[in-house]
């Protein structure tokens, strides 16, 4: 009998147990508070700043990329393995500094024989013409006949037409030389490498590209009713999101045919230099959009609560809270309201 009872205890107790932990984790055993508003303190009524509407110029931002509006792709007009690269990407060079060197064992040597051709040529001109001479000399005092005059003279108009030949020879060996260095068409910066020293570099494949952080611009494709208002020299306002940073541009370029597919006009505006600005960077160009009203109400007066905004506003019937929708600053420590207030409201200084 005696087991039979401590059989039955182990399990009611078990569940008694059971019941407390639940009643515990359900807050049963806790403080609880009342629903409802706390009340608010005393508001200070005298300092109520009354919801105004302003009429000003709209902008729409448009996305946009910064590009390098002089840029240049460096590629070899020979075919011949590279000996050397002077630079790297992220390197600044000058107008006319050497930047990468090829193999030119073959061209020294069709220079050197150009320039023996160009010898060879003047000494049999000089000859030539000394004969010319003194056939001229034998021909006034009637020892030679007018054709052998004739053929000193063709020889020697022949051998000035072989020299012309030689030095254009040489000229183009000369030439064909200096494309061993490739040198910067450019003052800027190199972007990017694609070739190392022992490659072969191959006439029109890019070994080097290069741009001029003095002429970054911005291009945005501005839809057809904003960008038929632009014109060529009008400023706009460019903001960089990643810096931070809002920047003027000036459009120096707008394409005059639109994109049948998006139905938008390529804009191109000039940016100044700035310091940290590098092409591909995402940008937003504020295009002119004509005139519109704002709600505006000062800064402070905005309460953040979590992701929310909140507002206190001075009513008849009291003071209430209000959540609100903001919009863009708009200068002067104010900030647009898009929605929860109407014109001529007070708003109340956070409590």
């Amino acid at each position: 009998m005696t087991n039979t009872k401590k059989g039955l205890l182990l399990p009611l107790g078990a569940v008694a147990v059971l019941l407390l932990l639940v009643a515990a984790m359900a807050g049963f055993f806790s403080h609880k508070i009342e629903p409802g508003l706390d009340e608010l303190g005393e508001v200070d009524m005298t300092s109520a700043v009354e919801v105004v509407r302003l009429i000003g110029t709209f902008t729409e931002p448009v996305p946009a990329s910064v590009e390098a509006r002089e840029a240049t792709i460096i590629s070899s007009r020979l075919l011949a393995r590279i000996t050397s690269i002077d630079v790297r990407a992220g390197d600044y060079v000058e107008a006319g500094q050497l930047l990468l060197t090829l193999e030119s064992t073959d061209l020294q040597a069709r220079v050197m024989q150009a320039k023996e051709q160009v010898r060879a040529v003047e000494a049999r001109l000089t000859e030539a013409r000394q004969n010319l001479e003194r056939a001229e000399e034998l021909h006034q005092k009637r020892l030679i006949a007018i054709a052998d005059r004739d053929a000193a003279q063709a020889n020697a108009s022949s051998l000035e037409a072989d020299l012309a030949a030689a030095r254009q020879a040489l000229e183009e060996a000369e030439t064909a030389m200096s494309y061993a260095e490739i040198r910067s068409p450019i003052s800027g910066r190199v972007v990017d490498r694609f070739a190392e020293p022992g490659d072969t570099a191959s006439p029109g494949a890019t070994l080097l590209s290069l741009y001029n952080p003095f002429s970054l611009w911005v291009e945005a494709r501005v839809r057809e009713q904003l960008a038929l208002s632009l014109g060529m020299g009008q400023e706009l306002q460019v903001e960089i999101p990643s810096s931070e940073k809002v920047l003027t541009a000036r459009i120096e370029e707008i394409v005059p045919a639109a994109d049948p597919g998006s139905r938008s006009f390529l804009v191109k505006a000039l940016l100044s230099y700035e310091q940290g600005l590098l092409p591909g960077m995402y940008a937003r160009l504020q295009v002119p959009a004509g005139e519109r009203s704002r709600l505006v109400i000062p800064v402070d007066r905005v309460a953040e609560v979590g992701q929310l905004d909140v507002i206190w506003v001075a009513q008849s019937s009291g003071v209430t809270r209000r959540f609100v929708r903001l919009g863009r600053p708009s200068g002067d420590n104010l900030v647009e309201v898009i929605s929860g207030l109407e014109e001529g409201e007070k708003v109340l200084q956070v409590p």
